[in-house]
């Protein structure tokens, strides 16, 4: 369920009973406002593993949470993910609740219940489905988010807008607005009902992702999540072109439109640094093949089976 908020202090009456409140240090603020305990964690991708999960639940364990117990989490995709699987597996899984403050969190990852975190550097490769009780939208938590974050959240908007609302995504292309984030959210929560632990629809939710979380591996975290999916988008644009499944020009379109908005859209690595990467992916399906999203047009995309290693595509 998503539900928005005109101001943070509203949980104090939504949330009752044992809360104990999880948190980005960076957002600090945001937890100075509510009246229950609370942790502040560094995020990172280099600390998203398990250590940092089981941190969270030794805490949780130390404050006597109980089974009836409900963990908030504050902050970005990396927050919301490792709070999250901390409540799927502290005393067998307790309620949690999500409350993004990051563009990106907000669209995408703070939503659909998917929680984890990573492995020697590989996205996402350990974590559970576990659904939020509930996704808090507040638009007062972005204003103190930096350009570069805004607009690795706009990525993800834009894809979600490219697999289901071409019209959505060229109002995009004119800024974020709250209506949008709004619209952006309820196109996933919608695929994520229909398709929960991601045995059909929910998967064109990747679009972009398979070379984008290969582009992550490569950059060893230099590069963020939604820039990553921005280069994912195109290449897989270009893929989409080669095999005649993409508009003809759509790529270029694309490059386009994302590089209007100040989205990168070269990505700086060769196809073969990529290729491992993208075989390894938690999403890789048996005998080598992985299954790519490709964009037919704004609002379309289609599944592609190959074998990363038989691409020919120039990735520059």
């Amino acid at each position: 369920m998503i539900k928005e908020l005109t101001q943070i202090t509203d949980l104090s009456s939504l949330l009752s009973g044992e809360v104990f409140v999880v948190y980005d240090q960076n957002v600090a603020w945001v937890a100075s406002k509510l009246p229950w305990p609370s942790l502040g964690i560094e995020t990172s991708e280099t600390l998203k593993t398990l250590d940092t999960v089981q941190d969270i639940c030794r805490w949780l364990l130390e404050k006597g949470a109980s089974r009836s117990a409900l963990v908030l989490a504050i902050g970005g995709g990396i927050t919301t993910d490792m709070a999250g699987f901390a409540a799927s597996i502290y005393k067998r899984g307790i309620r949690y609740a999500n409350l993004p403050t990051t563009l990106l969190a907000q669209v995408d990852a703070a939503i659909g219940g998917k929680t984890g975190v990573n492995l020697d550097g590989y996205k996402n490769m350990m974590g559970a489905f576990r659904m939020p009780e509930c996704t808090y939208i507040c638009a007062d938590v972005l204003r103190t988010l930096p350009s570069r974050q805004l607009l690795s959240g706009l990525a993800e908007m834009l894809k979600t807008f490219l697999l289901a609302d071409g019209d959505a995504y060229e109002q995009a292309l004119s800024g974020v607005t709250q209506p949008l984030i709004q619209r952006a959210a309820a196109i996933k929560e919608d695929i994520v009902a229909r398709d929960p632990y991601e045995q059909g629809e929910r998967a064109k939710l990747n679009l972009g992702h398979t070379f984008g979380h290969a582009i992550e591996h490569a950059s060893a975290g230099s590069i963020a999540h939604g820039e990553a999916v921005a280069m994912g988008i195109i290449l897989a644009a270009r893929l989409g072109e080669s095999l005649g499944i993409s508009e003809k020009g759509l790529s270029a379109r694309l490059t386009q439109d994302f590089q209007a908005l100040g989205l990168p859209t070269a990505c700086p690595f060769p196809l073969e640094t990529l290729q491992e990467a993208m075989a390894k992916d938690k999403k890789a399906l048996g005998g080598g093949m992985v299954k790519f999203v490709l964009p037919v047009r704004p609002g379309e995309v289609v599944f592609h089976e190959m074998n990363p290693y038989d691409l020919h595509l120039d990735t520059e």
